[in-house]
């Protein structure tokens, strides 16, 4: 029990640290026991929280311990524990890269990165919902039974895990697979995996690691043998992208 207590407060501190939440944003909860959820309380800086000031509710939000209150992001926490038992803990943050994916309308469900399509697979985008209303759990819930990953649009990212490290890591692995395709996208264009890319990395993760990535939802592969990057379009665009690849290699990206 103490433990849960622990890496929620170690969870929180990661995410401000890395700026992956501002001010009072972003929530975590999980699971305590039958009918038991430890939630980050509403209003406060997840670099400042302290074990006396997380909550307890039951399954319905009702707060059972603490002196705060519960996150009014409660209802898209306990809509995925629901309707993912397994499930025992969920992360909603604003990490900047994947967030800006999300506000540009755009989910991260191509075969970019090896790591992604064999953990994780493709990470949807779930239409816009006000924060903290029953509009968000209602949005994501089709995406959250598959994915434990969603991209909230114009929102942020919610990840579930079946603890508190999991959902923490699939949050992190999503932020920099974001980040990556971003500066892909300054250099001219990510190159998906083809078909038979995919197929192989799933079988070497079967094999080596004992992930069967074949249960993961499905990203899109590029057509066998090409590449989905878009050619330049004029010479204004090559000398742009030139000078763009410029500027990051001098950043030292």
């Amino acid at each position: 029990m103490f433990e849960v207590y622990r890496d929620m407060l170690s969870i929180c501190s990661r995410l401000y640290q890395k700026e992956y939440v501002a001010a009072t944003d972003g929530n975590v909860s999980a699971r305590l026991g039958k009918n038991r959820i430890l939630c980050t309380p509403t209003g406060m800086n997840k670099g400042d929280i302290r074990q006396g000031d997380l909550v307890t509710v039951n399954e319905h939000g009702a707060k059972l311990e603490g002196q705060r209150n519960p996150s009014t992001e409660m209802p898209m926490h306990l809509a995925i524990y629901g309707d993912r038992p397994e499930i025992n803990a969920v992360v909603h943050a604003h990490p900047p890269y994947a967030t800006g994916f999300a506000s540009a309308g755009e989910g991260l469900t191509g075969c970019v990165l090896p790591e992604l399509v064999v953990s994780l697979g493709a990470v949807p985008l779930a239409p816009y919902a006000t924060p903290s209303t029953h509009e968000v759990p209602d949005n994501i819930r089709e995406f959250i039974r598959t994915h434990d990953v969603v991209l909230l649009e114009n929102h942020g990212v919610v990840a579930a895990g079946k603890d508190l490290w999991q959902a923490y890591y699939n949050l992190e692995k999503v932020e920099h697979a974001a980040r990556i395709i971003f500066i892909s996208r300054l250099l001219g264009g990510e190159r998906r995996l083809d078909s038979q890319q995919v197929s192989r990395l799933r079988g070497i993760a079967e094999q080596s690691y004992g992930i069967d990535a074949g249960k993961k939802p499905s990203c899109e592969p590029a057509n066998l043998r090409s590449f989905n990057a878009s050619p330049p379009s004029s010479h204004d665009e090559v000398q742009l992208r030139d000078a763009i690849s410029q500027a990051i290699k001098e950043l030292g990206f």
